[in-house]
């Protein structure tokens, strides 16, 4: 079986990069996705979605170097779990939007708008 996410939305903070023992590279991003429809009354309504979203290795300090709050990005990858116990030992478990690629979007609300560009290919995108 084969598994893929595909989440288009904004980020709600700037990318926090970190490095492993071993000094790889991982960036984590909250990305938020919303949408709108209008209820049976007619009144217009909103739901926003948010996703953690780990990203590893040159990906990472792309994304780290080149975006931040606000901006719009395409995050393509599979989700993942992780179980943990807190201090009650009471187990939760949270899920996570792992990046195979995440995509620098056009922003509206910039001067420059491009074509997105794949974070960890060789072109900035603004």
């Amino acid at each position: 079986m084969y598994q893929k996410i595909v989440v288009v939305g904004r980020l709600g903070q700037d990318p926090d990069m970190k490095y492993t023992p071993t000094g790889q590279p991982v960036t984590t991003l909250s990305v938020a996705t919303d949408r709108k429809w209008k209820d049976t009354q007619g009144e217009t309504k909103e739901e926003v979605t948010w996703f953690k979203v780990v990203v590893w290795g040159k990906q990472a300090e792309n994304v780290n170097q080149y975006l931040a709050k606000g901006r719009p990005v395409l995050v393509e990858g599979r989700m993942q779990s992780r179980k943990w116990d807190d201090k009650e030992g009471q187990p939760h478990t949270s899920w996570e939007l792992v990046a195979d690629r995440v995509v620098f979007l056009p922003d509206k609300q910039r001067e420059n708008v491009g074509q997105g560009t794949a974070a960890g290919e060789d072109e900035i995108p603004y």
